[in-house]
């Protein structure tokens, strides 16, 4: 029974890091540059609802809303100014840029809402009126999952069902495919590249908003370095599912969580980031590509 606690607890961990993983894997996939501010626009998103719910007077759901439309800004603004103006230049600027945009977002939560970590109230009570666990009870009791995990492994999978829908079916994921692709072509077709992957960050930001509220949730404690390690984790899943890959980013984010949550388990707390790591560069050397990624051999 134990074990399978740990599964859950491990399932709805790893939900959270593929909401985050799908945001980097969209924006990898589309524009070819890995957004390491990523992990900030989730604090950030987490620092809006907050301030929505306890000094707004907003409801959790309607803060979530209110998060999502503010990073949805944030990534076109950040995209706008630090990175379109790197779209010719090397991988290695703009991973500066990206690493300086994160720097940037931490010590400016900083100054606006100081160091003091502040106490987040989660979506959903995880307790009820009497103190007892707001929880689904099964098997008699033994096994009980929160309604928090619940709702969190639901968004995960409507949202990755979701993007598979947009960028398959609809026109601007299709423009998204063919900006993948090759952005040459894509602009010669009449694709407007640079509206294309604004989206691109805009959709991403939305996700981040939404796994900071999810994070937050779990974690009721709220600082400038929230999403720092919860961001490498994220990118550690897009990486191990197959990054550039919708599938990919869901499968790695909930293998991450539960071999985090099973490495705390059963070996130790301290060495639980090890041991994730560890099997990541064990993955990387039978698949390079990743779980479900695909191998391109470069064309010269």
């Amino acid at each position: 029974m134990e074990f399978l606690s740990y599964l859950i607890s491990g399932i709805s961990l790893g939900s959270v890091y593929a909401i985050i993983a799908l945001g980097y894997t969209m924006v990898y996939g589309i524009a070819k540059m890995l957004n390491f501010a990523h992990g900030d626009v989730i604090m950030v998103g987490g620092y809006i609802s907050f301030c929505g719910m306890m000094y707004l007077g907003l409801n959790g759901w309607v803060a979530l809303l209110l998060a999502m439309a503010v990073c949805t800004v944030l990534g076109i603004i950040v995209e706008g100014l630090a990175y379109r103006p790197l779209r010719q230049a090397t991988s290695l600027a703009v991973l500066i840029t990206a690493i300086g945009v994160s720097y940037l977002l931490q010590n400016t939560a900083l100054l606006v809402w100081g160091a003091t970590p502040k106490v987040y109230q989660s979506l959903i009570p995880l307790t009820d009126a009497s103190g007892a666990p707001n929880a689904l009870r099964l098997m008699g009791g033994r096994l009980s999952i929160s309604y928090m995990s619940l709702l969190t492994m639901a968004a995960c999978i409507i949202i990755m069902v979701g993007l598979t829908l947009f960028t398959s079916r609809s026109k601007m994921g299709k423009a998204m495919r063919a900006c993948s692709e090759d952005k040459d072509a894509a602009r010669l077709m009449g694709i407007n590249v640079n509206t294309t992957i604004s989206v691109t960050f805009a959709i991403g930001s939305a996700l981040a908003a939404v796994a900071g509220v999810l994070l937050c949730s779990f974690n009721p404690t709220l600082m400038p370095t929230t999403g720092s390690m919860p961001g490498i984790r994220a990118f550690t899943a897009a990486v191990f599912g197959g990054i550039g890959s919708i599938p990919g980013a869901f499968l790695g984010g909930l293998l991450i969580g539960v071999i985090e949550a099973m490495a705390k388990a059963y070996i130790s707390t301290q060495l639980a980031n090890s041991v994730v790591f560890a099997v990541l560069i064990v993955v990387l050397l039978v698949r390079p590509a990743g779980l479900l990624g695909k191998y391109v051999p470069e064309k010269v």
